[in-house]
């Protein structure tokens, strides 16, 4: 039991700890800087809407403030079957030069993206979501990356917003997730994109899947075609958190079913006689992270069995308390806000929705289908 404790307890900190410091080590001994600078070519922002009648003429004012320094910039909506007014808005901005692209059949983000994808001339292809806000010159900024032959897509980094539209300070969950994109830059490749508001060039997207989640796919496709995918930190997307623990376990559930689903799709990219050092981080980021709640439960039983000697149960009583605070932050709001609470709250959130997640998979379960976050207020 002491083994099994302790081994336990090494893949957890591993899977949060170690893998950032391997990451800082690699970064450091092999540094891929990557090179910017401006880029020649048409540009196309695709935003991808699902009845968004309430947020989709700000965001498309947002898109035309955009100050890319070249050509007009190529604005194309992509609608997912929206049943509300979200057409009828987009389609009084042609005038302005927005394109709308409809599916008549609801059948997922990326379908739509795809749509759009194919109807757009671009040569550098730039993706955000309605409740993604960008700066001025966001697009001009996210596109200097591209200056490096060796980039395939570019991910910005994610910052929140309170509800008085300031920005706040991140969470720690997105402090960390920003961390390891940029330590994962540092040593060649990030594993997944921003989802609200990542580029790629053309050929990247040529081949674009509709049944794995397009932050993770590009990627993917550029490791393939022997490029790498980079966290740019002068670009930022800005959103609202969810602010709901309901809705945002939903969220998880969702995004780690569909990861799950990719990445057995992908399988072959775990292979590190083939794919290296990316191999690894796949299964560092992603796999690890995916396993960490089975191995807390195996930790706390293991620690339960061994209560009798005192080490062991002071371990126990420190892991008990941990617990029982995420509870208070899970099941009482006016503790939300204390971080003693608020993060092992998110912790235990976030690992139950994991097991939520492999238990749908193993059902069979995909959620191809997408709801968008309700991020701005």
């Amino acid at each position: 039991m002491r083994l099994v404790f302790w081994l336990a307890i090494a893949f957890v900190i591993y899977a949060y700890f170690g893998y950032p410091l391997a990451l800082a080590l690699v970064g450091a001994l092999r540094p891929r800087p990557v090179r910017r600078g401006e880029v020649a070519g048409a540009v196309s922002l695709i935003i991808t809407a699902h009845n968004e009648e309430q947020r989709i003429r700000a965001k498309i004012a947002n898109a035309l403030a955009q100050t890319t320094g070249r050509e007009p910039l190529e604005i194309i909506v992509a609608s997912d079957c929206s049943t509300d007014r979200t057409d009828e808005i987009v389609r009084s901005f042609a005038g302005s030069g927005v394109c709308l692209v409809r599916t008549e059949e609801r059948r997922g983000k990326e379908h739509a993206q795809r749509r759009a994808v194919e109807a757009s001339q671009g040569s550098l292809l730039v993706f955000s979501d309605v409740g993604t806000m960008l700066p001025p010159d966001g697009v001009q900024q996210i596109l200097k990356s591209f200056a490096d032959p060796s980039v395939g897509c570019v991910s910005s980094v994610d910052r929140l917003i309170d509800r008085n539209g300031k920005v706040s300070g991140e969470g720690a969950y997105v402090r960390y997730e920003m961390l390891l994109r940029r330590l994962e830059t540092a040593a060649g490749s990030v594993v997944g994109l921003s989802g609200s508001f990542f580029a790629a060039r053309r050929e990247v997207c040529r081949d674009w899947p509709v049944d794995v989640p397009s932050d993770f796919s590009t990627v993917l496709c550029s490791i393939r075609m022997g490029l790498r995918g980079i966290s740019d930190s002068t670009t930022h997307g800005y959103y609202n958190d969810v602010g709901n623990n309901a809705r945002e376990f939903e969220r998880k559930v969702r995004t780690v079913v569909r990861g799950i689903a990719a990445l057995a799709k992908n399988r072959q990219m775990l292979n590190p006689l083939q794919y290296g050092l990316f191999a690894w981080q796949l299964w560092s980021h992603k796999v690890c992270r995916w396993l960490v709640p089975f191995f807390l439960a195996l930790a706390f039983a293991s620690n339960a069995m061994l209560v009798g000697e005192p080490m062991y149960l002071a371990l126990f009583v420190a892991q008990s308390a941990f617990y029982a605070m995420a509870c208070l932050g899970i099941f009482l709001n006016r503790l939300e806000r204390s971080r003693i609470v608020r993060i092992p709250a998110f912790v235990m959130l976030a690992n139950a929705s994991i097991v939520s997640a492999w238990y749908q998979y193993a059902r069979g379960r995909r959620a191809t289908s997408w709801t968008p976050s309700e991020r701005v207020g």
